[in-house]
């Protein structure tokens, strides 16, 4: 079966999973929806964009709508809305509201009978996975997660907002002795400021008073106070030439003892260094896209999360031959 893809949004993740479709054996990519003018939109694989207001014209042409809009505001409108029409992946990924989230779409999805699957992605996502394989198999330890090093792009945004910047981009940094006081099995106790670093390179606009502006930033609340964090101005030039992708990472670790006196320790670590963060997100969605459309073909309705589907879900290699190559 081909798997006929829908994209709402060309930002980042947009581009990213035009790319992943694109080049996988078994899905198609229809279209894009833009709330922007559709002429503006020039996709990289010439496939057609549409203004989203012409969406429900295409609810017999699509088995998944992917949806790249923002967490803050676009997602928690956007999946309960579209998953009225179709079936529906996001990488909703404010880890507090999930629980809210995925209630809002779950009655969306039951009511129409579509399958949604929400917050996909590295994390949550393929972390969330490791952290229930490691409390499953190790239930006595304990679990770190450390990400990094890798531009954080709202902390970025935020720092933008300030008056007298001009650009900026921000890398959250492991801090390197606690990871490995963590792979040690020394189970350290961290808090946020022994876990992570932010390091800030900052383009002023002329005439930018630096000192203000590294002040504001270091004790910008729920961003950076609670946090060691570096400065450095930096010409555009440099910028641009030197911090251009957007790169990141980290690890789950979990850490954890057997035996009946707990004399033998146990480590188990999941590690991701990403060249492109948004592309790599945008893979992971479009493996997820393959599972919602496997599971609304078997008649499954409702939302999902990374949690209720099978692995052999997200492959486009079928169980035989999972089982002799993979297995």
């Amino acid at each position: 079966m081909t798997i006929r893809i829908g994209i709402l949004g060309y930002g980042n993740i947009g581009k990213g999973i035009e790319w992943a479709v694109t080049n996988a054996p078994d899905m198609e990519l229809v279209c894009v929806f833009t709330r922007r003018d559709p002429q503006s939109v020039k996709t990289k694989s010439g496939v057609s964009v549409v203004n989203v207001n012409d969406i429900e014209k295409y609810k017999d042409k699509i088995d998944v709508l992917m949806l790249c809009g923002g967490s803050a505001t676009d997602l928690p409108e956007q999946t309960p809305k579209y998953a009225k029409l179709f079936n529906v992946v996001d990488s909703f990924d404010t880890h507090a509201r999930v629980p809210e989230h995925f209630a809002n779409v779950d009655k969306a999805a039951k009511e129409s009978g579509h399958v949604a699957v929400i917050s996909v992605g590295w994390d949550p996502g393929m972390f969330s996975l490791n952290r229930l394989y490691a409390n499953a198999i190790l239930p006595n330890g304990k679990d770190y997660t450390f990400w990094g090093k890798g531009v954080s792009q709202g902390h970025s945004d935020a720092i933008r907002r300030i008056e007298g910047v001009q650009d900026a981009r921000q890398y959250t940094c492991p801090v390197p002795e606690a990871v490995e006081a963590v792979r040690r099995g020394e189970n350290p106790d961290l808090t946020v400021r022994q876990k992570h670093t932010r390091e800030c390179y900052v383009v002023l606009k002329e005439g930018a008073d630096a000192a203000k502006v590294e002040n504001e930033i270091k004790t910008m609340p729920n961003y950076f106070a609670d946090y060691d964090t570096t400065v450095h101005f930096i010409s555009q030039e440099e910028l641009n030439e030197k911090h251009a992708g957007i790169p990141h990472g980290g690890m789950v670790i979990r850490t954890g003892c057997t035996g009946w006196n707990g004399e033998n320790k146990h480590k188990i670590e999941y590690d991701l260094t990403l060249d492109s963060n948004p592309e790599f997100t945008s893979c992971v969605l479009a493996a997820y896209a393959r599972a919602a459309a496997r599971l609304a073909s078997e008649g499954a309705s409702g939302c999902k999360t990374v949690f209720d589907i099978a692995p052999a879900y997200l492959s486009d290699k079928s169980g035989e031959e999972l089982r002799r190559t993979m297995l």
